[in-house]
């Protein structure tokens, strides 16, 4: 049975209850609402690595998935545990603090179904997480088959810590692990473009598999074709590369055969959050278990389709499992 680990941040999320507006017909009074200070936030669990790690699960609950992060002891990090064991994400790599806690975003979707977030996580628990992996932890973890860590796994650790990071990684991939990393980037998490750029270029020099999206690549490196993508990775030992670029599809380079791969574009675009995330953990689930390039990006492409057409990170698990049914797998 596999084994694949995601390290990084799970945060509480915030998002405004949406279904409100279809209960409101009149237009009027539909303004009259938006223009309102008062709002109905509803609150869930969600972060990048850890969206790819349910989408993971749910989608090959053979899989054993792991969550490696740190949280507090406090009510939302008790209730973020419970909700990693409800997802049959384990959680025993998830570190607690006595005096730290979770980071907060709230998330807005205009009606394209584009979002802008807002953070608070200055003293969020995972940026202390290498505090507790020890030589004991590592030599647990370099038993896995797959680790996968994201850009915003990067920025959220200490400057202080990211060196025992990246002495971690170096075990990782020498006991044979399969490094994945997927440079999503978030300016302002960042000192500078120049500090990121160097800390993707060493997660990229020491993955195997890399998940870019031509978005991400433009933000940092004003490269915005698939092509340009491809000629920066050809500079590191990638065995996998998979380029996302929204409905422009998906550009492949494994084993050193190049290929392109269309998607079928979603019209009810309701919150395009997770689309990566749930790409990536489709994707990754699907190639360890033997499944070829091609069937892999069909079915992480399809599962993408299906989440951005629901609200929040985390589709409702019940509808998700339903979407499961229509994959064949």
């Amino acid at each position: 049975m596999k084994n694949i680990y995601v390290f990084g941040e799970c945060m509480i999320e915030l998002r405004e209850d949406k279904s409100l507006d279809s209960s409101i017909e009149n237009t009027a009074q539909r303004q009259e609402k938006s223009d309102s200070s008062s709002k109905k936030l509803q609150q869930a669990f969600a972060g990048d690595v850890l969206n790819t790690a349910v989408y993971l699960k749910r989608t090959f609950p053979e899989i054993n998935t792991h969550f490696v992060s740190a949280l507090g002891k406090d009510k939302f990090s008790v209730d973020m545990i419970r909700f990693f064991e409800e997802e049959q994400v384990a959680s025993e790599f998830v570190f607690q603090f006595d005096d730290k806690m979770p980071g907060l975003y709230a998330i807005e979707t205009d009606d394209t179904g584009e979002r802008t977030f807002s953070y608070w996580r200055e003293n969020s628990a995972a940026k202390e997480v290498m505090s507790f992996i020890d030589d004991k932890t590592i030599s647990q973890l370099s038993e896995s088959d797959m680790f996968f860590f994201s850009g915003i796994s990067l920025a959220v650790i200490t400057p202080k810590h990211r060196p025992l990071f990246w002495q971690m990684i170096e075990k990782l991939k020498q006991a044979g692990v399969s490094i994945v990393f997927d440079p999503n980037y978030r300016a302002r998490m960042w000192d500078s473009p120049a500090q990121a750029k160097e800390q993707f270029d060493k997660a990229f020099a020491m993955s195997e598999t890399a998940l870019p999206g031509v978005d991400d690549f433009e933000q940092l490196y004003n490269i915005d074709t698939s092509e340009g993508v491809y000629d920066y990775c050809q500079a590191f030992n990638l065995k996998e590369l998979v380029i996302k670029n929204g409905e422009a599809g998906i550009f492949c380079h494994v084993d050193g055969e190049a290929s392109q791969y269309g998607i079928t574009p979603v019209k009810n675009v309701v919150d395009t959050t997770s689309a990566g995330d749930s790409f990536n953990g489709v994707y990754l689930g699907a190639r360890a278990q033997g499944l070829t390039v091609e069937r892999s990006i069909e079915l992480a492409s399809k599962s993408a389709g299906f989440v951005i057409q629901h609200p929040g990170a985390i589709v409702d698990s019940t509808a998700y499992q339903q979407f499961i049914k229509t994959l064949s797998l």
